[in-house]
């Protein structure tokens, strides 16, 4: 097992691609396959499922794939210090739910990082890959929120993955709206006033439950329904069709304009955002300060 080889691995797991990593690799995809296939000869496991639109990772892969990123940084870090004279690059990354302060936080976090030489990442994802992603140490934290009707799956979850969930702020959930929405105006939304909209919620692929959903009240009946994949298109089709989604109320204004708004929903229930990361691990320095970036944002 070569440590090219596990760069072809790592590439294939980003991309859940065999021809499209093939592609970025500059290599054949029979050149690739071969390769996967000698990788699976020698570890006796099978490292990716084939589907008919690409590849995932199996149980076994997930776990391969977190030493095997290890490996490769290391090797990097070994290069740049031993070889190339070069500073150690720092790396951090962050796999979140869509939340525009934890994008903006993570914007604080760059902008006090005083070194020439970084690799940062932010991953707007889904809740399963979160843990997963922090599991096989893709990402230093995950950032996801718990409520009354998830926690205990959640927990469950993260503890089977050694990870612990510290919280950062707990809030009243909110329903977001395009300003000039015909419910806008009002001081407190209900539940049976959302009726009539269209509900937009974020994909969760295989996932898709109430445990694993970004939106609270997520699998209660309604006529009118829409899932998408990125933030990007939750602000077009809230501004387009009047819909709506529910989340922290959290939103810096300065990042959306007045485009929406966000009205507290009528409910007992409440939101807790926290972030988990392997257990009996601290805080790294980059760590820290997005945890602080991100308290920032508790009272907006």
């Amino acid at each position: 097992m070569t440590l090219q080889q596990l760069k072809y691995i790592l590439m294939i797991a980003e991309t859940g691609s065999i021809t499209e990593a093939a592609r970025r690799l500059y290599i054949s995809q029979p050149s690739l396959s071969n390769a996967l296939h000698d990788i699976e000869k020698t570890v006796k496991e099978p490292l990716f499922i084939r589907q008919r639109n690409g590849v995932i990772l199996t149980q076994f892969g997930q776990q391969f794939i977190g030493y095997a990123r290890s490996v490769c940084q290391q090797m990097e870090l070994l290069e740049d210090t031993f070889i190339n004279n070069q500073p150690e690059k720092v790396r951090f990354a962050v796999s979140t739910q869509h939340y525009t302060f934890t994008a903006n936080a993570f914007v604080d976090m760059v902008k006090q990082f005083g070194e020439d030489r970084f690799e940062f990442i932010l991953n707007e994802t889904r809740t399963y890959q979160i843990l997963e992603d922090v599991k096989n140490r893709f990402s230093d934290l995950g950032v996801l929120y718990i409520s009354a009707n998830n926690e205990t799956v959640l927990r469950k979850e993260i503890a089977q993955r050694q990870l612990t969930f510290t919280p950062l702020f707990t809030t009243k959930p909110h329903v977001f709206l395009r300003r000039h929405h015909p419910l806008a105006h009002k001081k407190n939304i209900t539940l049976d006033d959302l009726k009539p909209y269209a509900r937009l919620n974020f994909l969760q692929g295989p996932y898709e439950s109430e445990y694993y959903a970004e939106e609270i009240l997520s699998t209660l009946p309604t006529d009118k329904i829409v899932r998408i994949s990125d933030r990007a298109s939750v602000v077009n089709l809230l501004i387009g069709l009047d819909g709506y989604t529910v989340s922290s109320g959290i939103m810096p204004s300065y990042l959306q304009g007045d485009a929406l708004i966000a009205v507290p929903l009528a409910v007992k229930e409440t939101i807790t955002i926290g972030y988990i990361q392997l257990a009996n691990q601290p805080l790294s320095t980059l760590a820290t300060l997005y945890v602080n970036a991100l308290k920032n944002y508790e009272h907006l």
